[in-house]
């Protein structure tokens, strides 16, 4: 059986030959780019010292080649604009050196400036010449959004301005989409995956609140004040949805009329509804502010096309789960099995007839971190055993990999996976 149809089966809730692994194939189911470095080392793909690219600048993630995703028995990869959170290109690259001495390889407009503190600072577009939009602490991994919030004048609060940051796809990026389908269709047989934030789909994901991209954003770009925003200004975030999930709608339109059905799963939504102990807003307030709206999105997805749809939340969200699944996503990610109410056994028994999971397979808090090869091994394997019966379960870490995990709990991680992984 080959990947795209391990993928396949594992949607159609139907067990393959082996449950299927992800890494990389979105920007939360990857690997921090120094973790990618000493994995391709550890697995002897490399020569020290070979730099690893920078595809994801805002969590600093590092490219996952076919190389590595044929080594570690991996079955999907991203189908990815070149556009990043900052408002540059993924291409022109240049060496850059992580702070903890990584060789890596950013992209042209990867443009940064020390501060006073030994902090690094990042540009939107990478024009030194416009405010800094990141910030990354000295000794540090990731970058920060530096907030830079203009006073808020109700009266000129406008649409627009709000979602200055998403457009639908240009005719340039849709031709590389296609090339880039075509590619990976015909070269590999892995399930393709492909991401829509940059274009609208995900509604209210933090991460793009401050709008890292634009020189000087306009609206409401403060964390708080969003948040406070979603119950004084409700009216207002309401008519920034039903603009937003147009733009959202026209690129899906249009990205499916380019590369079809090539596609297997489709990342609409990367909103964090959940904290450690809680969901942070009602089932009252998801199915006003956000369910109208993703669902315009989901049910042309279901009527027009084979995709499935995926939603990332991270946190205790066990509450608001029916609730996705009314609004039509097919996947949930990354599965906090770490917080409050989120047991395998009883998602897996309650929703695993009409979710696939896709993570899940290792807490990145604290067993991948701070635990043994051993522990990392038992967890991965209990969670298989759980989530893979019948189908329904893609197996990938709780998020992404993140930086300083030692490299032997992450093979760890994947030798569990192939050797318990078969069904």
């Amino acid at each position: 059986m080959n990947s795209r149809e391990r993928v396949q089966l594992a949607l159609n809730h139907k067990e393959g030959d082996r449950v299927p692994l992800d890494l990389g194939a979105t920007a939360v189911t990857g690997m921090q780019a120094s973790m990618v470095y000493k994995l391709r080392q550890a697995l002897g793909l490399d020569a020290p010292g070979t730099p690893v690219k920078v595809t994801e600048p805002f969590q600093m993630l590092g490219e996952i080649g076919l190389d590595l995703i044929d080594a570690l028995g991996a079955d999907c990869v991203p189908l990815a604009g070149k556009g990043t959170f900052f408002g540059f290109k993924n291409e022109g690259w240049k060496p850059w050196t992580l702070f903890d001495g990584t060789p890596v390889l950013v992209p042209a407009g990867f443009n940064t400036k020390p501060d006073e503190d030994g902090a690094i600072l990042l540009y939107p577009e990478g024009d030194k010449s416009a405010p800094p939009s990141g910030k990354m602490p000295k000794n540090g991994y990731y970058f920060d959004p530096l907030i830079r919030q203009e006073p808020i004048d109700e009266e000129k609060l406008s649409v627009e301005d709000q979602v200055e940051e998403f457009a639908p796809f240009s005719d340039e990026e849709l031709n590389e989409l296609t090339c880039e389908a075509e590619r990976l269709y015909n070269e590999t047989d892995k399930a393709l995956v492909v991401s829509l934030g940059g274009q609208g789909a995900s509604l209210g994901d933090i991460a793009f609140i401050p709008a890292p991209m634009l020189k000087r954003p306009k609206g409401i770009r403060d964390f708080q004040e969003w948040y406070l925003s979603t119950m004084t200004r409700r009216d207002f975030l309401l008519k920034v949805f039903d603009r937003q999930s147009d733009i959202a709608l026209e690129s899906i339109k249009r990205l499916y009329e380019a590369v079809g059905d090539k596609v297997a799963a489709v990342f609409l939504i990367g909103t964090d509804f959940g904290m450690q102990h809680n969901p942070f807003i009602s089932n009252e307030t998801y199915r006003e502010l956000y369910m109208p709206y993703s669902m315009k999105l989901t049910s042309w997805i279901h009527k027009n096309t084979k995709w499935k749809t995926f939603m990332h939340s991270c946190g205790a969200v066990l509450p608001l789960i029916e609730d996705f699944i009314a609004t039509g996503f097919d996947i949930l990610n990354p599965v906090q099995c770490s917080a409050t109410g989120m047991d395998p056994r009883e998602l897996k028994q309650r929703f695993g007839d009409r979710l696939t999971f896709w993570g899940g397979a290792v807490n990145t808090q604290h067993t991948l971190p701070y635990g043994t090869p051993d522990q990392v091994r038992r967890e991965v394997r209990e969670r298989i055993e759980i989530f893979g019966r019948d189908g329904g379960f893609v197996c990938n870490a709780i998020h992404n990999i993140q930086a300083k995990v030692p490299i032997e709990n992450v093979l760890a991680f994947f030798e569990a996976h192939r050797e318990y992984g078969h069904y």
